[in-house]
């Protein structure tokens, strides 16, 4: 049960907390890079582009620091090509363009974008139908007195419309399915975002194993 819960715990913060990052990161990237490409014929472009990839490579680390907890292995960070030490201001601006994975990290953004908004709806649906139909005793005598709240559901399609108690026992029971299917539709929606996360940001350091890679393990992810 406890492994459960935290599984549970795991992946519903996984699913729900990436989302103001998403919707913040997507239009942000979008326009960076709408941008840069249009104005890099003149140069004036490749500085937007370079803190467009360094804001891409910061989400990307959030997201490789989750991805442990989520998929119960290490995974690995890509090497990031540094700025050389004698390079001046205008190198070391650019340098966030200079690693290959700068692109993965971009369109990784605005790929996962849509993927992200789906998973995070539907562990918001599930959750509020399990809390709302559990806690529906509660509360559902007040609903069912409310004129023709009965008649709006399934047992009063069934012409059971004068029967509150049997309105207030088919919306539990919805509550209890909702309870019963959230483990493994939280699982099966985590593991969507997770491994498209795996494949676009961490498959080309275990591609090379001769490159240096940073290994986030799942011990350490859950101690931070």
């Amino acid at each position: 049960m406890t492994t459960l819960r935290n599984r549970v715990a795991t992946d519903s913060r996984y699913l729900l907390l990436s989302l103001p990052t998403a919707l913040v990161s997507f239009p942000l990237v979008v326009a960076g890079v709408s941008a840069g490409l249009g104005a890099a014929v003149v140069f004036a472009g490749l500085p937007l582009l370079a803190a467009t990839a360094w804001l891409a490579r910061n989400v990307a680390d959030a997201e490789r620091a989750s991805l442990p907890g989520v998929l119960g292995h290490p995974v690995a960070r890509p090497r990031y090509r540094e700025a050389p030490v004698w390079a001046g201001w205008f190198r070391r601006m650019m340098n966030p363009l200079a690693s290959g994975q700068a692109v993965m990290d971009l369109l990784h953004v605005i790929i996962a974008f849509p993927v992200v908004v789906a998973a995070s709806v539907v562990a918001a649906v599930w959750w509020l139908g399990t809390l709302a139909g559990l806690a529906f005793p509660l509360y559902g005598w007040i609903i069912a007195g409310i004129p023709g709240a009965i008649e709006t559901g399934l047992p009063g399609a069934l012409g059971f419309a004068d029967s509150p108690a049997l309105f207030v026992v088919w919306n539990t029971v919805l509550g209890l399915l909702f309870a019963i299917t959230l483990p493994p539709v939280l699982r099966g929606a985590a593991l969507v975002r997770a491994s498209l996360a795996e494949l676009m940001l961490t498959r080309p350091a275990f591609a090379h194993p001769s490159v240096s890679a940073h290994i986030v393990d799942p011990a350490v992810t859950r101690i931070a």
